[in-house]
This record gives C-alpha cells, sequence and structure tokens, in this order.
C-alpha cells in the first residue's frame, strides 16, 4: 500500500469486541489477564500484550504500529512530548564520561537539555558548525554516545548533510540521532540518509490543528540494544509513555496529515513569494527559494516540499514587537505547524533565558520573526502581514 493509504487503514493486533473500524480509547490503567503464566510473561515482555498503561497500551500501540509502517523502523516509541522524545533518546544512549555532538543551531529547550541539564549527569555537549565536516571529525572520540542534529534548524533554517554527517559517525560506531519534526517522516526516508534514531515532536504536524502534545522516538533497528533499553528501563523508569487519548487525536491527525501539509507547503512558499515584495521587510528566509543556500541539499535529501516554517527580519526589535501586537488574523503563539498561522520573536521567547552572547553564538537575532504558515486563504494571511507592517 501507499503511504496515504497505511496512515488511513491499518490492522488492529485483536478484533475490536463490537467491530469498531476506529481503534477506541482505551482509558483504562491495567488488564485483566487468563492465567498467572501470561500475566508473567506479558510483564516480562515474552508476548506483545498490554500490562500496564504507563507502559503499554491499546491505543498507543496502534499508533505506533501505523508510524511503524509509514516508516518501516524496527520500533516506535510514542511518549507524551516532543522534549520527551529527545530527552528519553539521549538519556538511552548517554552516560557519565560521554559526550554529545552536535550543534549550537538547535531549538532553545533542546539545547539546554544538552548543554545543562545532561551535563549535570557528567555528560559532554560538543557543539560544532555542522556545515564543517572537519570539526565533525574533530569532535568525534572514543566517548562519543551520539551525533545530534535537527533536519532543518529552527529557527535558523541550516540544513546540514546527513549523509555526509552520517558517514563520518558511522565510520566511529556512533550513532545519529535526528530531529525531523520540520519535515514530515512521510515525505522522505531518513534512514536511507544514514540516520539510525528519529525523534519527532508529533504536537506539530501529525496531530492535525495541535489538539495534543506528544513526541515518537522512531528506532530502525541500527543501534545495539536501543530498543531493549528503551523499553525496558529508560520507558518503564522515566514513565513518559503517551496516554490513550492522545494517541487517539494523533491517530486522526495521521490519517490526514498529508492533505494539510500539502496544503502547508503550498501556501508557504507562496506566501514566502509574495512577502518578498514588500519594503518593510529586510530579508525573507525560506529553504523552499530556489535561490536559498540550503535549498539544493534539502530537495536531493528531504524532497521537494521545504515545510511550513519561515522567518523575515525587521528593522530592529521594536519593528518585531509592533508587528506582532498589530497583528488580527496570524496568532501570536508559540507552536508549530497548526492549522492557524502562527508568529512569534524567538530571541525574547524561546531563547529570551540565554544571554545575549549566547543568542550570538546560536545566530538568533533581535530582528527575526518565526512563521508557521497554516491552512488559511495565502491572500488572507498576506493581507494581515501587510497591514501589521504598515
Amino acid at each position: 500500500m501507499k503511504k496515504n493509504t497505511i496512515a488511513i487503514q491499518s490492522p488492529f493486533p485483536h478484533r475490536d469486541a463490537y467491530g469498531a473500524i476506529a481503534m477506541p480509547v482505551y482509558h483504562t490503567d491495567a488488564y485483566e489477564f487468563d492465567n498467572a503464566t501470561v500475566m508473567a510473561d506479558a510483564f516480562c515482555g515474552r508476548i506483545n500484550e498490554p500490562d500496564y498503561s504507563r507502559i503499554t497500551n491499546p491505543t498507543v500501540i496502534n499508533f505506533e504500529e501505523r508510524v511503524k509502517m509509514l516508516t518501516g523502523a524496527r520500533d516506535v516509541v510514542a511518549v507524551n512530548s516532543g522534549m520527551a522524545a529527545i530527552s528519553n533518546t539521549l538519556m538511552c544512549l548517554a552516560a557519565a564520561g560521554k559526550n554529545i555532538v552536535t550543534s549550537r543551531h538547535l531549538f532553545g529547550n533542546t539545547y539546554a537539555l544538552i548543554s545543562k541539564t545532561l551535563a549535570r549527569f557528567g555528560v559532554e555537549c560538543r557543539a560544532v558548525d555542522l556545515l564543517d565536516l572537519e570539526q565533525v571529525k574533530a569532535a568525534i572520540d572514543e566517548n562519543t554516545c551520539c551525533l545530534y542534529f535537527e533536519i532543518m534548524t529552527n529557527p535558523q533554517l541550516e540544513v546540514a548533510d546527513t549523509r555526509a554527517l552520517s558517514t563520518i559517525a558511522h565510520s566511529h560506531g556512533v550513532p545519529v540521532v535526528a530531529d525531523t519534526t520540520v519535515i514530515p517522516f512521510t515525505e522522505f526516508n531518513s534512514h536511507e540518509l544514514g540516520v539510525d534514531i528519529e525523534v519527532v515532536s508529533s504536537t506539530k504536524y501529525i496531530s492535525g490543528g495541535a489538539t495534543t502534545v506528544g513526541g515518537l522516538i522512531i528506532d530502525y533497528g541500527t543501534v545495539e540494544n536501543f530498543k531493549d533499553v528503551m523499553r525496558r528501563d529508560i520507558l518503564m523508569n522515566l514513565g513518559a509513555y503517551m496516554t490513550p487519548h492522545v494517541a487517539y487525536m494523533q491517530t486522526l491527525g495521521l490519517e490526514n496529515l498529508n492533505a494539510r501539509y500539502t496544503l502547508q507547503s503550498r501556501n508557504t512558499l507562496e506566501l514566502a513569494t509574495r512577502l518578498r515584495t514588500l519594503k518593510a521587510i529586510k530579508s525573507v528566509n525560506y529553504v523552499g527559494f530556489e535561490d536559498n543556500p540550503f535549498h539544493e541539499i534539502s530537495v536531493s535529501q528531504y524532497g521537494k516540499t521545504a515545510g511550513a516554517m519561515m522567518t523575515i527580519d525587521l528593522e530592529n526589535e521594536q519593528a518585531c514587537f509592533d508587528f506582532l501586537n498589530k497583528l488580527k488574523l496570524v496568532k501570536r503563539a508559540t507552536n508549530l505547524f497548526d492549522n492557524k498561522t502562527l508568529a512569534i520573536h524567538p530571541a525574547s521567547t524561546i531563547f529570551g533565558p540565554f544571554t545575549a552572547q549566547q543568542r550570538a553564538e546560536m545566530d538568533i537575532l533581535d530582528t527575526t520573526i518565526r512563521l508557521s504558515v497554516g491552512l488559511e486563504d495565502v491572500d488572507d494571511i498576506f493581507e494581515d502581514i501587510k497591514q501589521a507592517l504598515e
């Protein structure tokens, strides 16, 4: 079956008692077993049956299985946020005395997790320029537990060479972990690019209209013992498993993901093209532009679409605040890839806790507005932005 069909049609592990064609929401914490042997086998992972909803739940399993079929992964773990997907994955791989090679061009909380939170437990953050492959080679050593990066950085919109980075990491026996949230995994195959473990904020495109918060850990089976450690140690002991209601909502979002993303990415390219005509905007950054320095490599790796995130730069910070305050249709909000178009000033919000020097090192400018383009008519989005600039 094609991906659009897989997203909508997939078999349940067990036929529903009433023949429901949509997976029911199993709002329960525990399950009755036929006998003690089956109970023991379920708790010890010898059979794939739910034992306790903090660890396994039929509604969540159904969501995980659909993502597994769409990606070809060996295992998929659904958790309660994108940050949970990142933190659980890194805690599965890291240990005291290990280091993570990454970039300063990361989402603010992700960089804080690696450089600050994990550092408290003896894990070193080695931030390098991922566009400089020699820097990457020099940073990796026998204590490197993974190479971590975003396939398109937020909000710098930098695209590194995933194939080249993966080749370097694998030559040292180092796994590659990539955050692929910005482009839906239905648009490309990250494992073919050398990614071992994919982390996704399913809050974004998948949830469909920002209905729920969730995350996905997509394991392609190339990291030894990762599945066992994740399922029997990290997931069980940290308690970040997705709730059944969220899994139900996100399964519905997965079913119409292709239709929404097709329109969102088309809207973003059209809007970005129009915004280039406005004099109040000093620059428009969108990887979908053919003259963008990352356009060619993005197309070669992630397909013809470039996502639904773009940035504009205005004259100064005050101009950004004035612009945000005058918006009427576009929402002042932090999320990405909602059905609604959203705008935010990253320097004063997402990256507000960082010092001015840290923001400079991360290339976070006071003049930048990040736009997440939604499903509204692009004429209406453009007119609202235009009036807010006047």
